[in-house]
Formats: C-alpha cells, sequence, structure tokens
C-alpha cells in the first residue's frame, strides 16, 4: 500500500468511488480510496437506482443533472455496462397545490436546462396503461431519467479512476485520522499509514464514526428505507413480448411512494411516517451487505394506496422485500464541500438520493479541491449550513422527519415541526404572547409574522384534500391553526401587508438575535480584514460599512456589517443561518502569526430592530443619547444605555426606513424589550416578523444570499460596485474580478414590476423569457406593499437590463409581462433612512 498520496477518499461506495474518479480526471491522479470490505458493500448495493431529476433545490438540482448527462458517456469511456435504463418518470399530481409545485418547479428546472413535459391524465393512461387516472388531474414527467444499475455503475468509476492512476485498496480499516503541525493529514489503518494532503469522508453510514476521528459532529443519521419486489405480472411480460417499451417510473407524490417495473414485476418504493433512524452509533465493525428485518405493517396505508393506483400490484405475490440503510441529514439534501474547522478535510456524506447525486456530488468536490471553488452555487448542500445544534437526538427527529417528508409538497413558506423550540432568544415568550407564527433557521425560532388575537383557522378554512399526505400547514401539538401554506397568496397576506404598513407609518420592533456575531481585534486586525474585504474597513471609531467576503473568482461568499468599535476591533455582523459558513472563512483566513484574534459573540449578543418614523422618539424616551442626524447619522453606531442597559445602537437597518439596530448582553434582552414597548406605548409600538422585513428589504432591491448573491455570479453582476472599494490595490478575488468585468458580465441583476398579479407572485427561480427565449430567472419575489406592486428581483442578459425593458414572468405555469424598473422603488434617495 502506498504511504503518501495527495487525497485520501475514505469509503467505497458509488459516492467515494465517483470523487475518486472524478480528481482523477481533473488530473489529480496522485489519489487513493479506501473501502473497509468490499466496494458498494454499505447502502449502494441495494438502493433501487432511480435517478430523479425532481428537486427544488438548485445545488441539488445542477448534481442530478450532471449525473444524469454523465452516466452514459461513463459507459462509451470504460466499455462497462452501467445498466442506465432511460426509461422516464411520472409524477401524478391529484390536488391543484401539487399541480402548483410542479409548476414552480419546472420554472427551476428550465433555468437549469432540465427538459419537464406537462401531461394530461389520458397521455399518463398512454404511457401507463395499467395506472388508474381517473381521479388525478395532471402529471409532469422527465423523460431523461430513469433509473440505473448501482453495481455496475460504481465498478465503472473505479474503473474509469483505476485507468487515470487512482488506487483503490479494498478490505482496508482506517483506525485513525490525525493531523500533523504542518497541515498534511494521517490517515492511519490496518495495513499501514497513508500521509496526504486531502481527506475525503465517504463513509456512508459510518459517516459521524469517521467525523468523530477528527472531533467533527457530522449531521448524518441514517433511516430504514424499504421497498418492495413482487413476482411477475403476465400483463407486463405480455408488453416485453411485444417489444413495447418500459412504462417508466411512476411517483404517486399525494401518496408517498415511486414505482417501477423490475424484471417483469413491479417495485413499490414507498416513504413511510415512521421509518426509524438507524445505525445511531453506527454499523457493526463487520457490517457488511447488511438489511434489516421487513416492517410491512408500516407500509400498509401505502401499499393500500399502490393497489388502488395499479391495480395489477394487488395481482401477484412478493418477491423479496429490502429494508436498508440510506444515510438522512436534516434537511434532507446531502452535505458535500469543505468541514468546519478542519482545513482540508472535506466531506461528501448525507446521500438519501446517493446513486442519482453520486456523479454531480464527485464532480464538484474535486473542483472545490483541485481548484479551490466550485463551479455551481453549493450552498444548498455545503456542510455548514448545520450548527453544533445538530446534536445526536436533534438528528433522530429531524432526519425521520426529512424521510417521512421526501414526497410531501415543499411550499416556499414551509416550516417543518420536529425539533422544535429548541434555540429560544429571551423576548421568545414576550412575542409568542404578541401573536407570533414561528419560523426556525439554523434551529432558532424567528417570528415570522404576527397573527392577531384570538386568530386561528377552520377545517373548512384549510380544506384538506383526501390523500395521505394532506398537511399544508404547521403541526404545532397543543396550539390552533394559523397559517396555511401556498405557492399563491394565502391567509397571512393581508396580515403581513399590515405589518408593513404599521412599520413605514408608525413604529415597529423586530427581534434579530439569530444574526451570526463575532469579534475581530489584534493589532493586525485592520490590514487583515482590509485584505479580505470589498469595501474600505471603517477607520473611525462608530463608522459602520457594508462589504463583501468574495471567492476566488469575484464571486459573492459572505455579506457583512462592519462596525468599528475601539481601535484595531471590529464587530462584524452576517446573516444568522450561514453562521458556520461565514465564520468558518473567517476563521481558516486568520494570519498564523496570531495578530488577529477572532471571538464568537452570537450567542452572547441579542439584537433588537426599532424601525419607523417614530422609532426616533420612542428610543428618545429611554435614552440620554443625542439621536439628531448630526450627533448620530446614518451609517454609525454609538454605545448607549436603556435605560440602565449598555447597547450598541446601529443606525442601520435591511427594510429602507429610520431606525437601529439595537445590540445588548442577551441576559438583558427583555429588560430593553420591555423598556421599547413601554415607551413606544405611545406611538402604538406593534412587532414584525421576517416576511414584513423581506418584502421590505426587496422594495428597496437589498440584496440576499445565496439568492441575489452567490459565488456563481460576480459582485458586479449582483450590482455591488458601490461596496467595492476603487483605492484598494488589493481584496481577495479582486483580479478575477475585475477580469470578468473587463472580459463583459453575463448577467445583470435587475428590479421588475410584475403586471396583471391577482393571487400569486413571483417567489425566486421562475424563468424570464423574451418572446420564446429564455434570458434570464428571477431570484427574489413578492409584494411591495409601501410601493403597492408585485415586484421581483431578476438576473437578465446585461443588454436587456435598461428600465423599461418589456420581458415575461411564468408564475406557476401562466406567463406575466414584466416591467424593469429602476432600482429601491421605494424611497431611491433613501430619504427615510436619513430622516
Amino acid at each position: 500500500m502506498k504511504t503518501s498520496a495527495r487525497v485520501v477518499v475514505i469509503g467505497g461506495g458509488v459516492v467515494g468511488v465517483s470523487t475518486l474518479y472524478h480528481l482523477a480526471k481533473l488530473g489529480w491522479t496522485d489519489v487513493v480510496l479506501i473501502e473497509r470490505k468490499e466496494l458498494t458493500s454499505g447502502s449502494t448495493w441495494h438502493a433501487a437506482g432511480l435517478l430523479p431529476l425532481f428537486n427544488l433545490s438548485y445545488s441539488v438540482g445542477k448534481i442530478h443533472q450532471y449525473s444524469v448527462d454523465f452516466y452514459p458517456t461513463l459507459e462509451e469511456e470504460t466499455e462497462l455496462n452501467v445498466g442506465f435504463s432511460r426509461v422516464s418518470n411520472i409524477r401524478l399530481a391529484r390536488t391543484q397545490d401539487r399541480m402548483d409545485e410542479y409548476n414552480y418547479y419546472a420554472g427551476v428546472a428550465r433555468t437549469i436546462g432540465v427538459n419537464v413535459e406537462f401531461l394530461t391524465p389520458d397521455q399518463v393512461r398512454e404511457i401507463w396503461p395499467l395506472c388508474e387516472t381517473g381521479d388525478i388531474i395532471g402529471a409532469i414527467r422527465h423523460p431523461d431519467d430513469g433509473y440505473i444499475q448501482p453495481a455496475d455503475l460504481t465498478q465503472a468509476l473505479a474503473k474509469g479512476a483505476r485507468q487515470r492512476g487512482a488506487k483503490i485498496y479494498r478490505n482496508t480499516t482506517v483506525t485513525g485520522i490525525t493531523q500533523k503541525p504542518n497541515g498534511e493529514w494521517v490517515v492511519s489503518t490496518d495495513k499501514g499509514d497513508i500521509t496526504c494532503e486531502h481527506v475525503v469522508s465517504a463513509t456512508g453510514n459510518f459517516a459521524r464514526q469517521t467525523g468523530a476521528m477528527v472531533g467533527l459532529d457530522v449531521p448524518v443519521i441514517p433511516v430504514e428505507h424499504q421497498y418492495i419486489v413482487t413476482d411477475q405480472h403476465p400483463a407486463i411480460m405480455e408488453r416485453r413480448a411485444q417489444g413495447l417499451p418500459e412504462m417508466g417510473v411512476l411517483r404517486e407524490s399525494d401518496s408517498s411512494w415511486y414505482m417501477r417495473e423490475e424484471a417483469g414485476g413491479l417495485l413499490l418504493g414507498p416513504y413511510e411516517v415512521g421509518a426509524p433512524a438507524c445505525y445511531v452509533k453506527g454499523p457493526a465493525a463487520n457490517s457488511e451487505y447488511e438489511l434489516f428485518p421487513d416492517e410491512l405493517d408500516r407500509l400498509m396505508p401505502y401499499i393500500e394506496s399502490a393497489i388502488e393506483r395499479v391495480p395489477a400490484f394487488g395481482e401477484v405475490g412478493v418477491k423479496r422485500v429490502y429494508n436498508g440503510a440510506i444515510a438522512y441529514t436534516p434537511d434532507g439534501s446531502p452535505i458535500v464541500g469543505p468541514a468546519w474547522d478542519r482545513k482540508n478535510f472535506w466531506l461528501n456524506e448525507g446521500h438519501s438520493f446517493g446513486i442519482t447525486a453520486a456523479g454531480g456530488a464527485g464532480w464538484q468536490l474535486a473542483h472545490w479541491i483541485v481548484d479551490g471553488e466550485p463551479t455551481i452555487d453549493m450552498m444548498g448542500v455545503d456542510p455548514r449550513r448545520f450548527g453544533d445544534y445538530a446534536s445526536e437526538g436533534y438528528l433522530i427527529e429531524k432526519n425521520e422527519e426529512a424521510y417521512a417528508k421526501v414526497f410531501t409538497i415543499h411550499y416556499p413558506d414551509e416550516e417543518r415541526e420536529a425539533a422544535r423550540g429548541l434555540r429560544r432568544t429571551p423576548c421568545y415568550d414576550r412575542m409568542k404572547d404578541l401573536g407570533a407564527v414561528f419560523g426556525s433557521v439554523f434551529g432558532w425560532e424567528r417570528p415570522n409574522w404576527f397573527a392577531p388575537q384570538g386568530y386561528e383557522l377552520s377545517e373548512a378554512d384549510l380544506d384538506k384534500p383526501d390523500v395521505i399526505l394532506n398537511e399544508n400547514h404547521p403541526v404545532v401539538e397543543c396550539e390552533p391553526v394559523r397559517e396555511k401554506w401556498s405557492f399563491r397568496r394565502s391567509n397571512y397576506f393581508e396580515h403581513v401587508g399590515n405589518e408593513v404598513r404599521h412599520v413605514h407609518e408608525k413604529v415597529g420592533i423586530q427581534d434579530m438575535s439569530p444574526f451570526a456575531k463575532c469579534r475581530i481585534s489584534g493589532p493586525g486586525a485592520e490590514a487583515w480584514l482590509d485584505g479580505l474585504l470589498t469595501n474600505a474597513v471603517p477607520k473611525k471609531i462608530g463608522r459602520v460599512s457594508l462589504s463583501y467576503l468574495l471567492t476566488s473568482e469575484g464571486g459573492v461568499r459572505a455579506e457583512f456589517t462592519v462596525y468599528k468599535t475601539a481601535p484595531q476591533t471590529y464587530y462584524l455582523v452576517s446573516a444568522g443561518g450561514y453562521e458556520r459558513h461565514d465564520h468558518d472563512y473567517l476563521k481558516k483566513a486568520l494570519p498564523a502569526d496570531g495578530s488577529v484574534t477572532y471571538e464568537r459573540l452570537t450567542t452572547a449578543m441579542g439584537v433588537l430592530v426599532l424601525a419607523g418614523p417614530r422609532s426616533r422618539d420612542v428610543l428618545a424616551k429611554v435614552t440620554r443619547a443625542d439621536l439628531s442626524n448630526e450627533a448620530f447619522p446614518w451609517l454609525t453606531g454609538q454605545k448607549i444605555s436603556i435605560g440602565a442597559a449598555p447597547v450598541d445602537a446601529l443606525r442601520v437597518n435591511f427594510i429602507g426606513e429610520l431606525g437601529w439596530e439595537i445590540h445588548h448582553p442577551i441576559e438583558m434582552q427583555n429588560y430593553i424589550f420591555d423598556q421599547l414597548m413601554e415607551a413606544g406605548a405611545e406611538f402604538d409600538i406593534k412587532p414584525f416578523g421576517i416576511r414584513a422585513m423581506t418584502l421590505m428589504a426587496m422594495e428597496k432591491s437589498y440584496k440576499l444570499i445565496p439568492r441575489e448573491l452567490s459565488v456563481e455570479y460576480s459582485a458586479h453582476e449582483s450590482g455591488l460596485d458601490r461596496f467595492i472599494s476603487k483605492k484598494k490595490e488589493h481584496f481577495l478575488g479582486r483580479e478575477r474580478l475585475m477580469e470578468r468585468k473587463e472580459a463583459g458580465l453575463k448577467n445583470q441583476l435587475v428590479t421588475m414590476e410584475v403586471l396583471d398579479v391577482t393571487d400569486a407572485d413571483a417567489r425566486g427561480s421562475e424563468a424570464i423569457y423574451l418572446g420564446d427565449e429564455l434570458v434570464g430567472r428571477v431570484t427574489s419575489g413578492g409584494y411591495g406593499w409601501r410601493v403597492g406592486k408585485s415586484l421581483a428581483l431578476a438576473m437578465v442578459r446585461p443588454d436587456l437590463a435598461e428600465p423599461g425593458t418589456e420581458l415575461e414572468i411564468a408564475i406557476l405555469g401562466e406567463r406575466h409581462k414584466a416591467v424593469i424598473i429602476p432600482d429601491s422603488p421605494f424611497d431611491p434617495e433613501n430619504e427615510a433612512l436619513r430622516s
């Protein structure tokens, strides 16, 4: 066995072997893979081999698309049959909400180049004559996907990797992983040690044990998945005898199962409620080609539904039941990318659709390792989207939930119920008493919107469809239902509008404590930040700036508010959902000489936002500080007292109104909250939530990660020109940023007014057309209450970016005229912010 390599990949399933193959394909041939048993002996061997292109995540959609395009070329390259049956798949719809989901998805698909067809019930019956179609309203079809033989695919990837010089060591167990002072890794095995520059963990069911070797709590725990294979059916055998094509993969989304032909019979795979997490402490050391005993009782509602849809399924016997482990994460998407706090340690884990994702995940991770950056936006699968709150208990609850909800309708405002209430700010109960309807971000409870006192929906309001997956609202034990999810304007639409109007006309208060917060200090702090971020670092104490961390290619990685609090001391604030992501990049970039210190402050500091034309009046009642424009101008911060509490008040906000962010010791939050609410009573102060804030931000053309800001778009394409210092000769990504600008931008961010909207605004990811030509995609959308217009932010071709240009946006299958308008349709001169 080799004693050194550039990369060691641990895990010989399809994901690990694909990673090895793509590293070798990019020219890194000094790479090895270590597998404890035989290739595919974990979860790969018992996978059903489906290749679903359907996914509402941009990152996952691109990964799946690459795989489906790549696998046939692998067969040509290696001369090994990968068993790819391009039979297409059909997803049925029994409800209008499901068709809305399909129409929304079609926009995502078209912007990434995935072919989607809409079918009538009669067309479904023509393709799937064994399917009963009387109660469906339609379907979508992916003509380009189907299924593949997982073991054959893995062996072809292995051959392709070996042909390029990669080495594979089977029946070799990793016993330890350590990092030397010089940054090199030592992977210890029962057959010797390998020293390497990079380690990739692709260990599937062993992900948490592998992570523990390097001190990482990897957020992956498998869940049991069962599928049933029947005996041969005469009707299917007759079709074969006639030379008719396979009927393809059938997905009864509203009843949570898939079905396809298998060796003349049928294969049924339900995603049921109650499937348990497994291998919580990891498989046994001798685990190989392992299955669990079948549990058909919990599948009975799904089996009965399948028989109703395809009566032939109930006409033959059961040949075999497979019950095997599939790795899961809390949101059901894999984790692909760099591990946090460990340089050159990479994760390619948590693949619940591993056969489909393997090609694309290996492709992107290889680029990330070799080039230093992925070539597509990978935020949707970045390992750092979860934090240290994702403990074993949390993972069991969330992963079982993610499995059960594979086929549920994924509404834009969906909030799942498992493991809720885990992270609460001190004012949680006060917000709840005021009517807060909470959502969750990075484990934190955060008010989405506020319902009037006593407000709840009736059973008639909810109008549940008669399908297995019939919940279209949050489920909170012992609480009334106050929200109905939809792709259209739902019941909370007017209440969010009332919040916006109230902030605009009077004053509102918001809890934004989940913001990611840290202190950067030390004798080298200013120079270090200046070489890292796009904007000039504040030179005077009390100044505030907005700045960006770019990729080496000039794309946007993170956004920071930078507040200078003392000499060589800076307080940085960024998006709460990306704390581990943003802070990991900061920590890994710290100079080795110790001249700069990082201190995490997220859970030490709370943030209350006070905003609206009467916000100065409220704040003046509880502080002695001079709040005038002359003494406290926009984009500055001061240490002031609110009553007896010391705070840092920053005159910034994300909604475009006069206001302050009040950063305070978290243990003083309720004292400060009560002070503000009491002082604001005469001005009719009311709370507002994240949905109102997001709509107000859109009216100002403010940008969000990873929507308008992405590693795929340069900072200039995202319209960040005024935050890119022209005086600085160097910051991370500057050279490529300027080269891309010189070569000509491929995209331009614009603001659009969408016309003739009645009940469905753009949400993001909708396709934009000029005639029949696809010319862009929506990044964010919604109704602007202060300007009275349906709005969208979008990336379009630069030649179409002039105000007045008329295009069309496809919203839930209908084309709407959309006119490009100047940015910041609300208060373009920032008079409210500066008032």
